[in-house]
């Protein structure tokens, strides 16, 4: 007796579960649900998604930590690699690059270094550091947010941990500006109880919306003339400068 033939809607069925198993090899830290493989179980197809979900589970196990930073983010052993942290380029600044996480922890990271470099000072190679092996930094201070790729440092040398008054006035005004343009999502290690004054850090925890949103307005910035890093900005009118104060009482009172 010859099988049927293998109806369109069932071979989409199929072509779904294993498209979804792939997909999970490219998530940091997504989990591939058993109950998809288990449904399949007796399928031809099943061979393919069990090979997919033992490729996903190698990747995690090598690139994860099972661990996060103290701002909420996975920690990842590796960067450049499989996981969710590249170096990526930082227009107009002499850099090579700087290794953060991709997706909106990119943009307005990568904001901040621009506008450092324009309004406070000039960077060179070697300047800024992104993301660094876990058992490199604090796994219980604000540093750790270098581990998951939401933290930069930048001249850690000028402004060690624990000192304060490494930067002048005006720079501090420009500082708090950034914070402020950026709506909060943008830590600065200057305002924790152990202050660390080269950090900078995301304060949001993953999928929050108002980084997501930040971000946008980041990548809008950028393609539009007369806005973005680089563009003079009046960091002395009121409203900038109510905006940074009121941020500034807020950090300062969750440090």
């Amino acid at each position: 007796m010859t099988a049927s033939p293998v109806s369109r809607r069932k071979f989409l069925a199929r072509a779904a579960v294993i498209t979804a198993a792939t997909a999970s090899m490219s998530l940091p830290g997504s989990q591939f649900l058993a109950s998809p493989a288990h449904a399949v179980d007796q399928d031809p197809f099943s061979e393919v998604v069990r090979r997919a979900v033992k490729r996903a589970q190698a990747r995690n196990k090598r690139v994860l930590d099972d661990s996060r930073s103290t701002n909420g983010w996975e920690i990842e052993r590796t960067a450049d690699q499989d996981g969710s942290i590249f170096t990526r380029p930082v227009p107009g600044v002499p850099l090579a690059g700087v290794q953060v996480r991709l997706g909106p922890a990119e943009d307005v990271l990568v904001h901040v270094i621009q506008r450092f470099h324009y309004e406070i000072d000039e960077l060179r190679e070697g300047d800024v550091v992104g993301w660094r092996a876990p058992d490199h930094v604090p796994t219980n201070r604000p540093e750790s947010a270098l581990a998951s790729g939401t933290g930069v440092q930048i001249r850690s040398n000028f402004y060690p941990v624990g000192a304060r008054g490494g930067y002048f006035p005006h720079q501090v005004m420009v500082v708090r500006d950034i914070l402020a343009e950026l709506n909060g999502v943008i830590r600065w290690g200057g305002d924790d109880r152990t202050p660390d004054e080269s950090l900078f850090y995301i304060a949001v925890k993953p999928n929050d919306a108002r980084l997501t949103k930040t971000a946008q307005a980041v990548r809008t910035w950028q393609a539009t003339p007369g806005r973005g890093a680089g563009t003079p900005v009046d960091i002395l009118a009121a409203d900038r400068r109510e905006a940074a104060h009121a941020l500034e009482e807020r950090h300062r009172r969750a440090a």
